[in-house]
């Protein structure tokens, strides 16, 4: 999706990474990058070029990022919601639920750089990212308790999930606003810095140099492993190992150990 001052999403290649990762840019200033339905109908476009490019791996990463200052993602859009009827929230609900769910599911990193408030729906979209980098200037939190609902679109067990049940409380039960150093002392959120987009790109590039299909087998293996007995747990991380010793990066990987090289990953 091309970029334009109309499109309050949109998907684009990475230039700095070479094109190998790509990033969607939030970019609805009047709103604040409040959910929408025009975003929310953007954001599910960009989840289905990704899934394609992922799966073909000329997309080896995503980052999550706004170019709203002060921003990230305000949640819902309320002045658009309250004309709706408690069907029409659900359907919405569900499309969001959706597209959380299946960026969470992306068999690439997938980071969100927050340098600005991401409430409510916005901290859900963050909660989608294996790691988010924050700055000060970012503040999470969940205000739903004071609109009468409660988050609905995974932040209670994504956050339960982080940082355990009593701390989730607290947030869900006051609606108290974390900075980002807050965030990340409490596990909400996993690096501080004051420039979270660069600290974001950084870990991607070196997530990059190591082999695709090992690094989607990584988050495979803690992904299906996490909410299991550990001896399933060792059972999955098994069979994420032993289906990479037939790839090729693999033995490239020797090969490259053995001439004193870097090695040149093809993710077959």
């Amino acid at each position: 999706m091309a970029q334009s001052s109309r499109v309050p999403a949109f998907l684009e290649k990475i230039k700095a990474l070479n094109g190998h990762a790509s990033q969607i840019t939030l970019s609805l200033p009047e709103k604040r990058n409040a959910l929408s339905g025009a975003m929310v109908a953007c954001l599910q476009d960009c989840l289905k070029q990704l899934q394609a490019s992922t799966r073909d791996l000329t997309c080896r990463g995503l980052l999550l990022r706004s170019n709203v200052e002060g921003a990230f993602c305000a949640g819902a859009d309320l002045k658009e919601r309250r004309d709706q009827q408690p069907a029409e929230i659900i359907r919405f609900s569900d499309n969001v639920r959706d597209v959380i769910a299946g960026l969470a599911g992306l068999p690439v990193p997938v980071l969100a750089a927050v340098d600005g408030a991401a409430l409510g729906g916005g901290a859900e979209l963050a909660l989608a990212a294996d790691i988010r980098t924050v700055s000060d200037r970012a503040m999470m939190g969940f205000p739903e308790t004071g609109l009468g609902i409660i988050p609905g679109v995974g932040g209670t067990q994504r956050t339960l999930r982080l940082i355990g049940p009593t701390k989730t409380k607290l947030l869900l039960f006051t609606g108290r606003r974390l900075t980002g150093s807050e965030a990340v002392s409490w596990g909400l959120a996993d690096v501080l810095s004051d420039n979270p987009e660069e600290a974001a790109l950084e870990i991607m590039e070196q997530s990059l140099s190591k082999a695709p299909l090992a690094i989607a087998a990584a988050k495979a293996a803690v992904d299906d492993g996490f909410e299991v007995p550990l001896p399933k747990g060792l059972a999955f991380e098994r069979a994420h190992y032993t289906q990479l010793f037939a790839t090729e990066d693999r033995l490239e990987a020797l090969r490259a150990f053995a001439e004193k090289r870097r090695p040149s990953f093809k993710g077959c």
